[in-house]
């Protein structure tokens, strides 16, 4: 799959060709559905239990008489009533820890790269060369049209300009190649990466 390859000015930088096994695949939406389900599970904090009454070190002894005592029956100290007793209805503990395998994940992630080629929402520029300045960059990105939620996706490291410019850019995210992922890449309108992004990849996923 051959695509042009422009700058962030809107120039053509030539030509780049894509390779087919992982831009070319036909997207299947359970492995997409599969893949970021894993992820958003993996971003939840587990919960901690709270202590009942059967979990409080106090004494279960009954501490005063069933009657003639003035006071309420009560049984131990450990009743949910009494200050150091246990939780009545107290969280339960989660844990978030689910499993997925490595070739699916690597298959999720080459279907939605396929899935923003195939629908022509993938852009390939020859690098993040700007000014730092926010501005500049902001009229860069309208001029090209990319849309209102914008992917970008450099090489191993991301330019320091350009992660300067596009700090305060709403819409704008920002990831180096190893941290490139199929929930970012399908909630963003338009997908941008460098040439540097696209070798790097190909060589993640067909490794």
């Amino acid at each position: 799959m051959k695509v042009e390859v422009q700058s962030l000015d809107a120039s053509k930088k030539g030509s780049i060709e894509l390779n087919d096994a992982v831009f070319g695949i036909e997207p299947r939406a359970d492995i997409l559905h599969r893949v970021v389900t894993w992820q958003l599970e993996k971003r939840r904090a587990p919960t901690r239990a709270t202590r009942e009454r059967s979990d409080v070190a106090r004494s279960g002894k009954k501490f005063g008489r069933q009657k003639g005592g003035g006071t309420a029956r009560h049984g131990d100290r450990r009743s949910p009533i009494f200050i150091g007793g246990g939780k009545a209805h107290g969280a339960r503990a989660r844990v978030f820890n689910p499993s997925l395998n490595k070739k699916v994940r690597a298959l999720g992630l080459r279907m939605a790269l396929s899935s923003k080629a195939k629908t022509g929402t993938l852009v390939v520029i020859e690098a993040l060369d700007v000014e730092a300045k926010t501005k500049l960059l902001a009229a860069q990105i309208q001029s090209l049209g990319f849309g209102p939620k914008v992917l970008v996706v450099d090489g191993d490291t991301v330019n320091e300009n350009f992660a300067r410019a596009s700090s305060n850019l709403v819409g704008l995210d920002v990831l180096p190649a190893v941290g490139a992922n199929v929930y970012d890449i399908l909630k963003h309108d338009t997908l941008v990466l460098t040439r540097a992004a696209v070798e790097k990849l190909e060589a993640r996923l067909n490794g």
